[in-house]
């Protein structure tokens, strides 16, 4: 059996790893939506933030104050690797599990992270509980699952380094391979994700 799992247990990590290829190259996380940059956005929402996950210069986030984590990983093999850093720093720190959020999905609810510690605290031997939810802000909008957005134990790491090391680089499927659970978010629009210069004008209509 697994230990429970706390609020005070939790380390956020926002993955800011995109390489912006539809924004031309852009650094997604310092686009500015109602004067602040995205990552300011996704930090407030997210409460327990504690490290952000980011190749480059670290110093782009300096206002900030929050740890910058590399991938550990050479080739940039997608947001894995940097959920794959974050469980290593956040072991290291002596925490519980981590909560992931995309720099660049500034909307969804300011509640989530105690939304998936509640479920983590309830789903016995998961060791990944994978987020659903909608991203259009139309309506109508059907969920579907947003694996940026999660909870993972730390101690789900080896077995994450041990998928990627074997060519496993989509989120989900290394989810079920460990074990996995998922949490239904309510709200449309809560995981409008901003790719190009359009969506960042759309967000800016119904992101506060």
């Amino acid at each position: 059996m697994t230990q429970p799992i706390h609020d005070k247990d939790i380390a956020g990590i926002i993955l800011a790893g995109g390489q912006g290829t539809r924004m031309g190259g852009a650094d997604k996380a310092l686009l500015v939506l109602h004067d602040r940059p995205l990552i300011a956005h996704v930090v407030d929402r997210l409460g327990c933030a504690r490290a952000i996950s980011a190749n480059g210069p670290a110093e782009r986030f300096a206002g900030l104050g929050l740890p910058v984590l590399p991938d550990t990983l050479s080739g940039h093999p997608g947001p894995l690797a940097g959920v794959l850093a974050g469980l290593e720093w956040a072991a290291a720190q002596g925490f519980g599990a981590i909560v992931t959020a995309a720099t660049d999905t500034p909307g969804f609810p300011r509640d989530l992270a105690a939304m998936l510690a509640h479920r983590a605290a309830g789903s016995g031997d998961a060791a990944v509980i994978l987020v659903r939810g909608i991203s259009s802000p139309d309506p109508g909008g059907a969920p579907r699952m947003q694996p940026t957005f999660a909870l993972w134990r730390t101690s789900a790491a080896p077995g994450v380094r041990a998928a990627l090391a074997a060519g496993t680089r989509r989120v989900e499927a290394v989810a079920q391979l460990l074990g996995m659970e998922t949490l239904d978010v309510p709200g449309s629009g809560a995981f409008f994700n901003i790719n190009t210069a359009q969506d960042l004008a759309r967000a800016g209509e119904f992101v506060a």
